[in-house]
C-alpha cells in the first residue's frame, strides 16, 4: 500500500510542469515551438539559457521534495526501505512529468525529474551523473545522448552501490529497486525512440549553451 502512496504523490508533484507554466507565463504553449516537447532542452533553444536552467531546476526539485515528503510520512515507519519508497516516489514525478492528464498527456521526457531522484540519494550518484553528462555535452552537443548515457550510467552504479551495501536494504528490496531502475531506463530510452533515430543518422540536432550555433 506504501508504495502505491509514494507513485501518488510523485505523480501529483509531477504534474508541476515547469516549462508549460513558465511558457505560459510568457504567452505560449512550449509544445507548440521546437520540438514540441515540454522539457529543458526545448525551452533552451526556444526561450533561451534563463529559461531552460528555470525549467531544469523546476523539474529536478519537484522531485527532490516529493521525496522529502514522503521521507517526512514514512520515516520512521519505512526507514529501511526507504531507498526503495524514494525510487516510487521518483517514478511517480516521472510519470506525472512524462504524461500529465491535463495535458493531454503530452508533457516532457523525464531527465530532469530523473536528476532529481539521482541528486535524493547520495552525492556519490550526482556527481557520477553529472560528468557523464558534462562530458557527453561538451565532446558531442548531443543532449540525447548525454541524458541516456546518464541512465546507463546511473543503472551500473546504481547497482554497484547496492551490492555493496551502501543503500542499507536486503537483497530482495535492491532487486525490487533495480527492476524500477530498468522499468524507468527503458521508458527514458522509448521516449528518446525518435532522438535514437536522429543519431543513429548523424540528424540529431546539437545543442551549444552559451551561442547560438547549430550543425
Amino acid at each position: 500500500m506504501e508504495r502505491l502512496v509514494c507513485l501518488v504523490i510523485g505523480y501529483v508533484f509531477g504534474l508541476f510542469q515547469t516549462s508549460y507554466i513558465y511558457g505560459r507565463m510568457h504567452g505560449i504553449d512550449i509544445r507548440k515551438y521546437g520540438s514540441g516537447n515540454a522539457g529543458t532542452t526545448n525551452m533552451l533553444r526556444t526561450m533561451g539559457t534563463k529559461a531552460g536552467a528555470i525549467t531544469l531546476l523546476g523539474d529536478a526539485f519537484k522531485c527532490v521534495i516529493a521525496v522529502l515528503v514522503v521521507k517526512a510520512v514514512f520515516g520512521e515507519k519505512y526507514a529501511d526501505i526507504l531507498p526503495l519508497l524514494s525510487f516510487y516516489t521518483a517514478a511517480g514525478v516521472i510519470l506525472g512529468h512524462n504524461f500529465p492528464f491535463y495535458l493531454n498527456f503530452r508533457g516532457g521526457k523525464g531527465i530532469a525529474a530523473t536528476a532529481g531522484l539521482i541528486l535524493s540519494l547520495n552525492w556519490y550518484l550526482t556527481l557520477f551523473a553529472f560528468v557523464t553528462f558534462a562530458c557527453t555535452l561538451f565532446l558531442t552537443h548531443y543532449v540525447s545522448l548525454g541524458s541516456l548515457l546518464v541512465y546507463v550510467g546511473f543503472m551500473i552504479e546504481l547497482v554497484v552501490m547496492g551490492q555493496n551495501g551502501m543503500f542499507g536494504m536486503t537483497q530482495n528490496y535492491l532487486n525490487e529497486m533495480y527492476g524500477i531502475g530498468v522499468v524507468l531506463t527503458l521508458l527514458a530510452f522509448w521516449m528518446h525512440r525518435a532522438n535514437i533515430r536522429r543519431l543513429l543518422h548523424h540528424e540529431e540536432r546539437k545543442t551549444y549553451l552559451f551561442h547560438k550555433k547549430e550543425s
